[in-house]
């Protein structure tokens, strides 16, 4: 049921909430995206108008910084200059052409010569599309139909990865969205996270038939669920020793974390990696990549076949380039992590609440903690209030015009054009 959050009477959205409701007799619940409609935070979204650097205007005329930055992809904010030029550029010259063209191969050879693990790549529209290609091409590689994943941890929304964990230590699933058949369901396991004596039970059972982990490295849609240090080791170890492939997930983290995600901060290697986001600077892109052998095995070359008609689109793709390589020069991340972790703290200090950050991303939990270390590593952990909590603190603070993610299970992100006054001026809405 969705939250019925009051007016304030801070700010104007009547134009937001005439298009609303214009919306939901066109779309289902008025958005393209569930999120969008926030329904776990209540009230009615905003209709965005524009953005530029750190700031979102909406339909009524009021701002808001951002630090939704679109879910992630835009870690140099709204409307950089540099790659703006990129994409301009590529726009004077056409916008789809639907063949071979040299913008994917300079986004590849970018990739491929700055990321060893990605010795060939194939572009998709979506993270979602890149985690089905992914997880096709290692049932095809492995002769195997299995896939694990973990509980919080999510991969867009082929049919195989919309489950849960059911009864009997993980090894029964059930949907967890309508349409999705209880044989696809069966098709995967679902393991806790940070549960290093279930995994090796569900391997000890049933590693014979697992085609591959899949695993967000740090877990960002459920929550930042920061894994202890050991864990992931000892996943990748497991995979190897029973012949099944590791698939990180680096849609979000990929150039994020670090040039070279969370592989690069962990130094583990992954078979296969999953990216978007940040490789298309904004733009609708994902993308899948490996070893040369395993890549071989995708058509036209091998008997794998995934095709699309928007695949490397030429503007997504200069976007890509430009992102890349500013990221590459600028290296901006030791001073993004610093601005986190300094915004995390100051929220802690002043209101109480614990913020987990990890590099360029923050949660904030509404929630008395019942751990022994004081992290939350599970969904279980989650304290029961935050929903209804998160809900109240997104509306106050989306009156005082900072924009949060819009989920009290979702996390939040800074960007280089985020600065010090910026998370002053929050903070002192927060006291």
């Amino acid at each position: 049921m969705a939250l019925a959050m009051p007016r304030t009477g801070y700010m104007n959205y009547s134009q937001s909430e005439i298009l609303f409701e214009r919306a939901k007799k066109t779309a289902p619940g008025g958005v393209h995206s569930p999120v969008r409609s926030f329904r776990g935070v209540g009230g009615i979204p905003r209709f965005i108008k524009s953005a530029k650097g750190a700031e979102l205007t909406d339909v009524d005329g009021n701002t808001y910084i951002d630090f939704c930055m679109s879910w992630g992809p835009l870690i140099f904010g709204h409307q950089d200059e540099e790659i703006m030029c990129s994409v301009q550029e590529a726009l004077h010259r056409g916008w789809s052409y639907g063949t071979a063209e040299p913008w994917s191969l300079e986004l590849a050879e970018l990739i491929t010569q700055n990321i060893p693990w990605v010795e060939k790549i194939r572009f998709v529209s979506s993270g979602t599309e890149a985690v089905m290609s992914a997880i096709r091409l290692a049932r095809a590689a492995t002769g195997r139909n299995k896939i694990l994943k973990f509980d919080g941890c999510y991969h867009g929304h082929a049919d195989s990865m919309l489950v849960r964990a059911g009864s009997g230590l993980a090894e029964m699933t059930t949907p967890d969205s309508a349409g999705v058949s209880k044989a696809t369901a069966n098709e995967s396991i679902v393991a806790p996270l940070n549960d290093s004596v279930v995994l090796e039970k569900i391997f000890e059972d049933m590693g014979k038939e697992i085609a591959a982990i899949i695993v967000e490295p740090i877990p960002a849609n459920n929550g930042l669920l920061i894994q202890t240090s050991d864990f992931l080791p000892h996943v990748c170890k497991l995979a190897r020793m029973h012949g099944a492939l590791v698939i990180f997930d680096e849609v979000i983290t990929g150039f994020r974390v670090a040039f070279g995600g969370m592989a690069e901060r962990t130094g583990l290697t992954p078979d296969i990696v999953t990216y978007g986001k940040i490789i298309g600077g904004g733009f609708p892109v994902g993308a899948y990549g490996g070893s040369a052998d395993l890549m071989d095995l995708v058509a036209p070359l091998g008997p794998v076949y995934q095709a699309g008609t928007l695949s490397a689109n030429p503007v997504a793709m200069c976007a890509g380039i430009a992102t890349l390589k500013k990221l590459k020069r600028d290296n901006p991340y030791i001073k993004l992590e610093a601005l986190t972790m300094f915004l995390a703290s100051e929220i802690e200090k002043h209101t109480g609440w614990h913020v987990q950050n990890f590099a360029s991303i923050f949660w904030i939990v509404c929630g008395k903690i019942e751990t022994q270390d004081g992290i939350v590593r599970s969904i279980t952990q989650i304290p029961s209030t935050q929903k209804e909590r998160y809900a109240k603190l997104f509306h106050k603070c989306l009156d005082h015009g900072f924009y949060l993610a819009p989920s009290g299970h979702e996390v939040s992100f800074l960007s280089t054009v985020h600065h010090e006054t910026n998370i002053h001026t929050f903070l002192e809405v927060l006291k």
